[in-house]
């Protein structure tokens, strides 16, 4: 499936902790934006990495799933590109 995860996030070392674990999972598109491509454990995993670190009372994490269908229809202006990959797979 493909996730789109923004975050705001108050704390700055927390910020850069929650970003390096994205970038285990996806890639980053803006400053707190990373497009994933995961199945549902890699998902269920990541999420729960990314809660470790989060202060639930000021920090907040927003995942948007995508069907086929609809990633198709996202476009970009400016640099960058939507990536189409296969499932990222974390070793």
């Amino acid at each position: 499936m493909f996730i789109l995860v923004s975050y705001d996030i108050v704390d700055d070392r927390q910020r850069q902790r929650i970003a390096k674990v994205l970038n285990n999972y996806g890639y980053r598109v803006q400053k707190s934006v990373f497009e994933c491509q995961l199945d549902d454990r890699l998902y269920l995993k990541m999420r729960k990495q990314v809660e470790k670190l989060l202060d639930m009372e000021k920090d907040s994490v927003r995942y948007y799933f995508f069907c086929g269908r609809c990633q198709g229809n996202i476009e970009v202006s400016g640099w960058g590109a939507v990536r189409e990959e296969e499932e990222t797979v974390i070793v």
